[in-house]
C-alpha cells in the first residue's frame, strides 16, 4: 500500500459522502414540501440540516484528494480532470450561493413561526422551485462526475454528459417544482384563511 492507493480510498470515500449529502438534503426538501404543520417542518429540518457538514467536509475532500491523483497520475490539462474539476466548483457556488441561504431562510422562518399549520410565508419558502430544483441539477452533476471518473471520455463527450446532467436535471426540477409550488401555496392560502378572526 502506498501514499497513491490511500489518497485513491479517500477520493472514493469522499464522492460516497458527497452522494450521501446531496441525496439527504434533497430528501428532506422533498418531505419539506409536503409537510402540513410546522412541527413537522421542524422534524425534518432537523435531520436535513445534519447533511450540510458531511457534504462540506466530503467536497473539501473530494477535491483535495482529485487534485493529488490528478498531478501525480494525470494532469490538470487531461480533458475529463478539466471538466470534472469546472463541474465540481460550479456544484460548489450553486450550493453556496443558492441553497445555503435558502436553507438557512426556511429555518429561520421556521423558528419564528408558531406550531400549527403551515403559514403562507414558511411555505412560499419551501415550495420556491430555485431550491429543489438546484439540488436536482447538483444531484444530477455529480452522477455525471462519476460517469466521466468511470470511463474517462475525451473533451467533447466529457461536455456533453456534464451538459446532459444540467439540462436534465433543471428540466425535471422546474416540472416538479411547479406542480409541488401550486399545491402547497393553495394548502398555506386556506390556512391563513382559517387563522383570520371572524368580524
Amino acid at each position: 500500500m502506498n501514499i497513491y492507493t490511500i489518497v485513491l480510498f479517500l477520493h472514493i470515500i469522499s464522492a460516497i459522502g458527497v452522494c450521501i449529502g446531496i441525496s439527504v438534503v434533497l430528501l428532506g426538501v422533498a418531505l419539506l414540501r409536503r409537510a402540513q404543520r410546522v412541527e413537522q417542518v421542524r422534524t425534518i429540518l432537523a435531520f436535513a440540516t445534519t447533511a450540510f457538514p458531511i457534504a462540506g467536509v466530503s467536497m473539501l475532500l473530494l477535491l483535495t484528494a482529485g487534485f493529488y491523483l490528478a498531478l501525480s497520475a494525470w494532469s490538470l490539462r487531461t480533458s475529463w480532470i478539466a471538466v470534472t474539476l469546472v463541474s465540481l466548483l460550479l456544484m460548489i457556488a450553486l450550493g453556496a450561493g443558492l441553497i445555503g441561504p435558502r436553507m438557512r431562510a426556511i429555518v429561520m422562518a421556521t423558528r419564528e413561526a408558531s406550531e400549527g399549520l403551515l403559514p403562507s410565508q414558511l411555505s412560499a419558502r419551501i415550495h420556491e422551485p430555485v431550491l429543489f430544483t438546484v439540488l436536482l441539477i447538483q444531484a444530477l452533476m455529480l452522477l455525471g462526475i462519476v460517469f466521466l471518473m468511470t470511463t474517462k471520455p475525451e473533451l467533447v463527450r466529457s461536455i456533453i454528459v456534464m451538459g446532459v446532467a444540467l439540462v436534465v436535471g433543471l428540466a425535471w426540477g422546474v416540472l416538479v417544482s411547479r406542480s409541488g409550488r401550486s399545491r402547497g401555496l393553495e394548502r398555506a392560502a386556506h390556512t391563513d384563511r382559517t387563522r383570520e378572526p371572524v368580524a
